[in-house]
């Protein structure tokens, strides 16, 4: 006999339908997943300090990587550099990172983050660490960091350039 909880664990949480083919399906439930995620991070970071998620991430790339190429930035997020560019030009029109050209590679530009910068990315960092915390109580300590820890494994298969 199945408890309550497992025959509520055989619905989709929003409208109640039944997914039992799409369960074992890992593309499904990451976009789940990201659901939950998304709605955290813009609690506790899109309002509250109005970045973009790309923004965070590119932001926390930077500070954690200073001195980096925007054509690094680029291959870590999976972007075009003129996309990285634009939201390099958005960060640092909002006195969050400067770029300073190689004195090597005049075509070349090191970014690095701002006092301003490094204070936003980690205040906002804290926020959605203490958002997830919160929201996902019912995964003990140990589980979020064993998924988080899946989740980058997945993304390593990524092919490369």
């Amino acid at each position: 006999m199945k408890t309550k909880r497992a025959v509520e664990d055989e619905f989709t949480p929003g409208a109640r339908l039944v997914e039992a083919s799409l369960r074992r399906i890992i593309g499904y439930q990451l976009a789940q997943a990201a659901i939950v995620t998304s709605q955290i991070f813009g609690r506790e970071v899109a309002e509250a300090h109005e970045l973009r998620p790309v923004e965070f991430t590119v932001l926390t790339l930077v500070d954690e990587n200073p001195g980096v190429s925007a054509r690094a930035l680029a291959g870590a997020l999976g972007v075009t550099p003129p996309n990285i560019a634009m939201w390099l030009d958005r960060l640092e029109s909002r006195g969050l990172v400067e770029r300073e050209r190689s004195h090597t590679d005049r075509r070349a530009q090191h970014i690095r983050v701002t006092a301003k910068g490094a204070t936003l990315a980690r205040k906002a960092g804290r926020a959605v660490l203490a958002g997830e915390e919160a929201t996902l109580s019912s995964l003990s300590h140990a589980e979020r960091a064993m998924l988080a820890e899946l989740l980058h494994k997945v993304a390593l298969c990524r092919q490369r350039d």
